[in-house]
């Protein structure tokens, strides 16, 4: 669909967009004119005069076009990490008389860890419960104070019913956060129609905004006035410069805002987001829905060596495919080393993204071919292969 709009090294099939996206053509000129022109020519002016201190609400806003949410309900800013971390700050003051958290297994572990943390700090009682991602539904009760989930699970892209299980847990009383790592920039969102109160994110994966790209946080709009950030940083505050004492929290969704925003990083957000402007997140999932059962059927005429671990049936599907190999580390290494870059998560899942703006039928068709060539020759069982690096 937007091939041109990327930069991808010649000859190379990125299937890791799930990860990582691609560099967007737009973006290293846009990051040097801001380099240049705004840091370099305005120096600090470039706060008022280059309007980056009001970058965070407006890229804010193009995001929420993307996930269902309505202008001044999306900031960006900081890491996901520390959204998730005031999102469940948030939410668990919104329900002080219980004290359970609901994830699922298949949760990404910062979210988690993050969960762990605040928990372990309040001292107040509070537990992760952890069921397997198709009982949460039974799970919820009312001693749910929290349900939060990934919407996307990061090993098989097995996909959450949004709509359903944000219904339940609201019945039950419970408040609900959304992870959209693995959804933003992937397929259709629909916040602001679920009703989810809260919903985290990042922008270097599926959004293509580079390594370290700032992460988001949805609000939905009859909370921004009263929930009380955990993290009051000053750019969350109502009159930063007033540099006053005690913290008075900004208006609306502003008030989630915590510390100074990269500037040089939301140069390239921009840039990336840019490349959505004319396109639909229907359409792009209907693409990556057929990309994805391409591969499928590809992968299980030719490598039945493979097992499918990601759900056969596309509607409960993210954008990426995932399957299992006893040896699928130094199987993936030798698919890197022919071109052809996937990812490895811990035991045995090769993972494999499939965002249709840069990946089409060709790139399946010959990704696969030389995957049957590695698994036919042994081409994978080499020493070097077999070496684990610290990022697999």
């Amino acid at each position: 669909m937007k091939k041109d709009q990327f930069i991808v090294p010649e000859g190379m099939i990125y299937l890791d967009g799930n990860s990582l996206g691609p560099l967007p053509s737009a973006a290293a000129g846009r990051i040097s004119s801001m380099v240049e022109d705004e840091w370099g020519e305005l120096l600090i002016k470039g706060w008022n005069q280059a309007g980056w201190m009001q970058q965070p609400i407006q890229l804010g806003d193009r995001i929420g076009k993307l996930v269902g949410a309505p202008s001044g309900t999306v900031v960006i800013g900081d890491t996901l990490s520390i959204k998730v971390y005031q999102a469940l700050a948030a939410a668990l003051a919104m329900r002080p008389d219980r004290k359970v958290i609901l994830s699922d297994t298949g949760n990404f572990p910062t979210d988690l860890y993050m969960a762990d943390g605040l928990i372990k700090s309040m001292d107040a009682g509070h537990q992760v419960q952890l069921v397997e991602p198709e009982n949460v539904a039974d799970a919820i009760d009312d001693k749910v104070a929290v349900l939060m989930l990934t919407q996307v699970d990061y090993k098989t892209g097995r996909k959450h019913d949004m709509m359903a299980l944000t219904q339940k847990a609201q019945e039950a009383g419970a408040v609900v956060i959304w992870d959209l790592a693995h959804s933003a920039g992937a397929f259709e969102v629909e916040l602001e129609q679920s009703g989810c109160e809260f919903a985290v994110g990042c922008t270097y994966k599926y959004l293509n905004a580079g390594p370290g790209a700032p992460a988001f946080i949805y609000v939905r709009r009859d909370l921004s006035e009263t929930i009380e950030p955990a993290l009051s940083g000053w750019l969350g505050h109502d009159a930063p410069f007033a540099f006053e004492r005690p913290y008075r929290p900004g208006s609306g969704i502003e008030r989630m805002r915590v510390g100074t925003p990269s500037v040089i990083q939301m140069a390239a957000l921009e840039a990336a987001l840019d490349v959505f402007d004319d396109v639909s997140m229907a359409d792009i999932r209907t693409r990556s829905v057929a990309l994805c059962e391409l591969f499928i059927s590809e992968v299980e005429t030719k490598c039945p060596q493979l097992k499918l671990a990601s759900p056969r049936q596309p509607d409960i599907r993210g954008s990426q495919v995932s399957f299992r190999y006893a040896d699928g580390y130094p199987l993936l290494q030798a698919l890197i080393e022919r071109g052809v870059v996937g990812d490895f998560r811990s035991p045995d899942i090769i993972r494999f993204g499939f965002a249709p703006l840069y990946i089409d039928e060709d790139d399946v068709r010959r990704a696969v071919e030389i995957l049957k060539d590695i698994l036919e020759s042994g081409e994978w069982d080499q020493p070097r292969f077999h070496k684990r690096a610290k990022v697999t």
